[in-house]
């Protein structure tokens, strides 16, 4: 049996029940398939908490992504009101998370997000 039937393949943890992140959608409602053939032939499996880490660690990434083409001056779905504030509200959720003691996170920093926080801060809210 492969060590993933066994094991977090973030942390380590054994005797949890495992899940990987496959299907669905991405922060902003696009189509999400880390599974498919052509881009990942290798899933990894994750104990609950790292599960939700790894969440955190896409919807971090989503919104990154989205505030680098806002910033270049491309489409962006930062450029919706609702958007910009669900991200800003998500980041701080991301942040909170990553405050929980003794969870320490495999896939984020405190300091990443944080920095992200002010630099969407430093842009003027679309309305």
């Amino acid at each position: 049996m492969d060590v993933w039937n066994h094991a977090c393949q973030a942390c380590g943890s054994t005797g949890n029940p495992l899940t990987k992140l496959s299907l669905g959608k991405d922060f902003f409602g696009r189509p999400y398939d880390r599974l498919s053939p052509s881009s990942d032939q290798n899933p990894r499996w994750y104990c609950t908490t790292c599960s939700l880490q790894k969440q955190h660690q896409r919807d971090f990434r989503d919104i990154l992504a989205e505030f680098n083409k806002l910033r270049s001056g491309f489409s962006s779905e930062l450029s919706k009101a609702d958007e910009f504030r669900r991200a800003s509200l998500r980041l701080y959720e991301i942040r909170a998370g990553l405050n929980v003691p003794h969870q320490i996170s495999q896939f984020l920093n405190n300091r990443d997000v944080t920095v992200l926080m002010e630099r969407l801060n430093t842009l003027t809210m679309p309305v």
